[in-house]
């Protein structure tokens, strides 16, 4: 093998140039990246279908628990941001900057890490989601023994980019590489911070964090995680490939730089917009609302300056599908960057939150934006990858406006749905009663419009498919033996360097570490103002000294309740609105949730919100409830739970359960602790008994049903009792 196919450089002497060096880029990674993508891009969007498909008819549960909604739609998220836009991100960024740095990745051994080891991670969580094994914080669900890995991974990423920036051969670093380093680093910043906790057992752990605190950091990093994994790295590839695609420049340097910048500095003080109305301080609340009202400028500067790209060659956006789904990807960027900081305003927020609104919003941006960019870059890379032609203008075309279609009928279907919603909750007459009482009559008007949606994504993947066959068809037309080409650049010296550029970002950009420096400083400022304050400020969520923690078989079926899913439909958030109070009580206190382990606040109402279920209905209804929810509630699209009245329930790790919250600041005393296994039996059959007395069969206190019930009856009952103000 030779020094250019091994990746190794040789100098050569060259009287116009001075030392050139020749070598050739690590191809092989990418192409095993480009074809992860539409692997696990087929699986992400065939589950999203089959979701969208659970809600429109119930039965598409089928009583099976690995395939029911609460535990698929973390596997559908997962599989979308991590598995099909994470692959097409590493694909981007190790194509891209190896042409804009003029060198090879630093190690190939460390990028066959990283390839493979993200494989195997997502495959970790196919796997232990579908089996019940969540956090159950929403983005970052997958427990401590995978999340160790995703750390590991990203640092052997982060390790091979940067060292690949140090080893360049440009002086200076282009645009694209400005958003791949914010998202390294800040990535490393959210998912350290988010995903702290202790473990109890190998599959089960608890955050340290806890109510109000817990609800800020996961909101900090759920909205940033958009913003950072689904945002900043998806413009540094359109800086890339659109000005490609286009043959022509960026439209604007100075807009790059001021769009950057601004972007990365505002975007994460903007998580709280998503905790509106909650028991969240409200100035944080305030502060997460302004700063994403003030997104819209530098959101639309990003748009503006990729559209304009395209000046002088618009004409060819009629002919040819890549600059199509370019241009369609920048504008349901700019779509979603208005409408976020809409959503933001507290008055809108209102009606829109938990909501199906939020859900057109989200997939506006993901099948939009995100889809659409992976698309094009796609389409663009792999006849240069594989050296041959694409097998279809045609059937491009045909994927576009498929995909196009798809994605339109899917947000305006939610938006339907999401308003209606909204404006049938809030809906009081004259006299000051709700004039939809029954949370259950506000699901069913909406549930034709689930088909609706799930048409829509069907559309999608159909569009999906087609690309599966043309990109099968262009790489079987590949030559059968691949080589990588060998370019020639000159040696970055002490004197390139040194001669940086007479503007001070000019010189900026060619001092990465100084520039990475600068950009954890813009994405750290916003963080520590709003983290630290909530978590000084104890008094805050003081407690009553009478008020006690969950009874150990209590927090056991708070397990059971997240390892369901149960927080992806039902909120535990009351809001201070009058149709709320009206509909399920008093608002909720900071206190209520001070213990909660993961916070329960909730983020979509497809069923009502639980804060004050406890007590409301008698044991038998919740018994009844979870084997058959239409029994008890006709025409619910709820999901039926058998397996919890035939697997039995684990008491042995009750106990240490106990323990670790005790660690973690949570009042039990050492007997509770130590008698924690005998006291929950005593707890189920309590409740068992009284079952029985019901007209509930006989022999159920050791089944995880008992334990769910305990948890539900809890809920409220420390307002109602008057131990929370």
């Amino acid at each position: 093998m030779s020094a250019e196919q091994s990746g190794s450089s040789t100098a050569v002497e060259t009287p116009a140039s001075g030392v050139m060096e020749r070598f050739s880029y690590d191809d092989r990674i990418v192409r095993q990246f480009i074809l992860a993508t539409l692997v696990w891009g087929f699986v992400a969007l065939l589950l999203g279908v089959f979701i969208a498909s659970q809600l429109a008819d119930w039965r598409l549960n089928f009583g099976i628990s690995w395939l029911t909604f609460g535990r698929m739609r973390p596997l559908h998220t997962n599989a979308a941001v991590f598995a099909f836009a994470g692959n097409g991100i590493f694909a981007g960024i190790y194509y891209s900057m190896q042409r804009l740095l003029k060198t090879r990745m630093y190690s190939d051994l460390l990028s066959k890490i990283h390839f493979w080891g993200w494989q195997a991670i997502i495959v970790s969580a196919a796997i232990t989601l579908p089996l019940g094994f969540t956090i159950g914080k929403e983005y970052a669900e997958l427990e401590w023994p995978i999340s160790i890995a995703i750390t590991v991974i990203w640092v052997v990423f982060a390790v091979n980019f940067f060292q690949t920036i140090f080893k360049r051969r440009e002086r200076h670093i282009y645009v694209a590489i400005w958003f791949y380093i914010a998202t390294v680093i800040t990535v490393a910043l959210l998912h350290i911070i988010n995903t702290i906790q202790v473990p109890v057992s190998l599959w089960k752990s608890y955050p340290i964090y806890a109510g109000v605190q817990d609800a800020l950091v996961q909101w900090w990093y759920g909205h940033n995680a958009v913003a950072f994994v689904l945002t900043t790295p998806f413009l540094g590839l359109m800086y890339y490939f659109l000005p490609k695609a286009a043959e022509k420049p960026v439209y604007s340097y100075r807009l790059s730089i001021i769009h950057f910048w601004s972007l990365v500095f505002i975007y994460i003080w903007a998580g709280p917009h998503h905790l509106l109305y909650t028991a969240l301080p409200d100035w944080a609340q305030t502060l997460g609302m302004v700063f994403s009202i003030m997104l819209w400028a530098p959101s639309w500067g990003g748009m503006i300056n990729g559209l304009l790209t395209l000046r002088g060659a618009w004409h060819r956006v009629r002919t040819e599908p890549i600059l199509k789904f370019f241009v369609a990807g920048l504008t349901f960027y700019g779509m979603a960057t208005f409408e976020g900081p809409l959503l933001s305003i507290k008055s809108v927020s209102g009606i829109a939150h938990y909501t199906d609104w939020i859900i057109a919003h989200v997939h506006g941006g993901t099948l939009g934006w995100n889809g659409f960019i992976i698309f094009a870059m796609v389409y663009w890379m792999v006849p240069r990858l594989w050296k041959t032609e694409l097998y279809s203008v045609r059937l491009a075309n045909v994927h576009f406006w498929t995909g196009f279609l798809g994605t339109l009928v899917y947000i305006i279907s939610m938006w339907v749905a999401g308003i209606t919603q909204g404006l049938m909750w809030r809906a009081v007459d004259g006299t000051g009663r709700l004039v939809y009482p029954d949370f259950l009559e506000t699901v069913l008007k909406i549930v034709p419009l689930y088909y609706v949606r799930a048409i829509g994504g069907g559309l999608y993947l159909v569009g999906f498919v087609i690309m599966l066959y043309n990109i099968y068809k262009t790489v079987r037309s590949a030559p059968a033996d691949l080589k990588d080409d060998v370019v020639s650049a000159p040696r970055l010296t002490r004197n390139t360097i040194e001669n940086l550029g007479k503007t001070p970002h000019r010189m900026l950009e060619g001092l990465p570490v100084v520039f990475s420096v600068l950009t954890l400083v813009a994405v750290g400022v916003g963080t520590m103002i709003e983290i630290v304050p909530t978590f000084l400020a104890a008094d805050y969520v003081e407690a009553n000294p009478l008020l006690k923690p969950y009874t150990g078989l209590q927090l056991h079926g708070r397990d059971l309740y997240v390892r369901e899913g149960c927080y992806l439909c039902h909120s535990q958030m009351i809001r201070p609105i009058p149709s709320e109070t009206l509909r399920y009580g008093e608002y909720s206190r900071a206190q209520e949730s001070m213990y909660d382990r993961p916070f329960q606040w909730g983020s979509k109402r497809t069923g009502p919100d639980l804060a004050r279920v406890g007590g409301k209905y008698p044991d038998l209804w919740h018994y009844r409830h979870m084997m058959d929810p239409r029994e008890v509630s006709p025409g619910s699209i709820m999901p039926a739970y058998p397996w919890m009245y035939r697997d039995k329930t684990d008491f042995a790790i009750i106990q240490k359960k106990l323990k670790v919250m005790k660690s973690l600041g949570v009042p039990y005393t050492e007997v509770e602790v130590r008698f924690a296994e005998q006291q929950a039996r005593e707890e189920a059959k309590l409740i068992a008994d009284q079952l029985v007395a019901q007209g509930a069969p006989k022999g159920t206190e050791e089944k995880e049903i008992i334990a769910l019930i305990a948890y539900l009856q809890r809920m409220g009952q420390d307002f109602k009792k008057g131990l929370i103000q």
